[in-house]
C-alpha cells in the first residue's frame, strides 16, 4: 500500500517537473524568430461544457480531452472507485 508521504513527494516532484517544462517551454518559443501561439480549452460547469481556442486543430483535441475527463470522471465517481 502506498503510505501519504509517497503522495506529497509525487504531487511535488510533478509541480517542480511542470514548472520546469514552462520555463523551457517560454525560453524556447522566446528564441525562436517566427512565433505562431495556437490554443484551445474545455472549461466543464457541470456537465455543459464551454470550449474555445483559436485553430480548429487544438479546439479538436480539446474537445477529445474533455470526452475522456467526462468518461473517466464517471467511472471513477459513479462506479464506486472514489
Amino acid at each position: 500500500m502506498i503510505n501519504s508521504n509517497t503522495i506529497i513527494i509525487a504531487g511535488i516532484a510533478v509541480i517542480i517537473i511542470g514548472f520546469i517544462l514552462v520555463f523551457v517551454g517560454t525560453a524556447l518559443q522566446a528564441s525562436s524568430k517566427t512565433s505562431e501561439v495556437k490554443s484551445g480549452g474545455v472549461i466543464l460547469i457541470g456537465p455543459i461544457p464551454i470550449i474555445f481556442g483559436n485553430d480548429k486543430s487544438f479546439t479538436i483535441i480539446a474537445v477529445i480531452m474533455a470526452l475522456i475527463i467526462m468518461v473517466v470522471s464517471y467511472i471513477l465517481f459513479y462506479r464506486g472507485i472514489i
